[in-house]
């Protein structure tokens, strides 16, 4: 079934979800603990809508495919079609914020990098990116005021502050305007901080975003 975007009060976007453009290494901690460059320029890629599933959803992870790791995001519901266009154009164009899992095989990127190649294997399978439900920007602060955060097992994974992306969300989404257009319906994921690894089954996941939003799930055993 094709995942739906909602806001927190129930009401459903009416656009259905397009596609779901993602940046890496978007904190530079997160890059440090891979052993990767801190880019200079965002490093994006994209996932398909049918990687898409609801994050209170219990989450079924390929396991038989190697490690399954866990990369918690801000999410950005778009509202506006963004070609080419400015940094304050581009904030406008948001309507709805919550998180999200950048579910990674994390055995088979490896493998993909060593050879030089893309790895959406890795990235864009069914069910890589559980998606919350959008908070209103009326229930949100200012970008850079903006935590989240997430427990697994009750202990603290990972936590992130807007404050702390190297491309702060309206330069991100006007460099991403500028390679391909977004539309409304398409999701942004603002990239992962440091504290990634891998699911476990029968874990209990917990995530909290600034504005009030709490989702807890399960990993399926």
């Amino acid at each position: 079934m094709r995942f739906v975007p909602h806001f927190t009060d129930g009401q459903a976007y009416p656009e259905r979800l397009g596609k779901i453009v993602c940046v890496g290494r978007n904190y530079a901690d997160h890059a440090r603990e891979l052993d990767n460059p801190v880019p200079s320029e965002p490093l994006l890629f994209i996932k398909p809508a049918t990687s898409a599933v609801p994050l209170e959803s219990p989450i079924e992870a390929p396991f038989s495919r190697g490690e399954v790791h866990y990369e918690t995001e801000l999410a950005l519901l778009i509202g506006e079609e963004l070609t080419h266009v400015t940094a304050d154009e581009a904030e406008r164009a948001v309507v709805g914020i919550g998180l999200a899992l950048d579910l990674t095989l994390r055995d088979v990127q490896s493998r993909l990098k060593e050879k030089g190649h893309p790895w959406e294997i890795a990235k864009a399978f069914d069910g890589a990116c559980p998606l919350s439900s959008f908070l209103r920007l009326s229930q949100v602060p200012n970008w850079s005021a903006l935590s989240f955060t997430l427990e697994v097992d009750g202990e603290r994974r990972q936590h992130g502050e807007g404050a702390d992306m190297l491309f702060p969300v309206p330069t991100l989404l006007a460099e991403m305007s500028r390679h391909f257009s977004l539309q409304p319906g398409d999701v942004v994921l603002t990239g992962t901080p440091a504290g990634v690894g891998p699911l476990e089954r029968g874990s209990e996941l917990r995530f909290t975003l600034t504005g009030g939003l709490e989702v807890t799930t399960r990993v399926v055993e």
